[in-house]
């Protein structure tokens, strides 16, 4: 029993509290995508207006499909369906075998430039 007397188990699930599923469940148990790293600035865009609902397709996928008509970076998508990158990274990898998204991954940069351009950019700052 809990302070305000009610059941201990009930504290936790009420109307406010919303869906309580472990992303664990979302994935099936998978840990790794099908297909695919995906970067947190990788850009995601769906390839149809919208997906049917299809076997093996849950709600989470759905959602991404709709919530990428517009690009997002593979951050925003987790964020705004409030589940963990690594959650997100495997449902994408879904979508992309079913070709319900396209991700584009970010361009490898040269290197990152020596200290000496560091140097002349402070140099340079502190000349203003």
């Amino acid at each position: 029993m809990t302070a305000n007397g009610e059941p201990e188990e009930n504290q936790w699930v009420d109307d406010q509290a919303g869906p309580v599923v472990r992303p664990y469940a979302v994935t099936r148990g998978r840990a790794r995508p099908v297909t695919g790293t995906f970067d947190l600035i990788s850009l995601v865009t769906a390839t149809r207006a919208d997906a049917a609902p299809e076997a093996g397709l849950g709600p989470e996928h759905l959602a991404i499909v709709g919530l990428c008509q517009r690009m997002q970076s593979v951050a925003e998508v987790a964020a705004h369906l409030d589940l963990p990158v690594g959650t997100i990274r495997v449902l994408l990898g879904d979508l992309v075998a079913r070709e319900l998204v396209q991700v584009r991954e970010p361009r490898a940069t040269a290197g990152v430039p020596d200290d000496s351009v560091f140097e002349a950019v402070i140099n340079g700052l502190r000349a203003l």
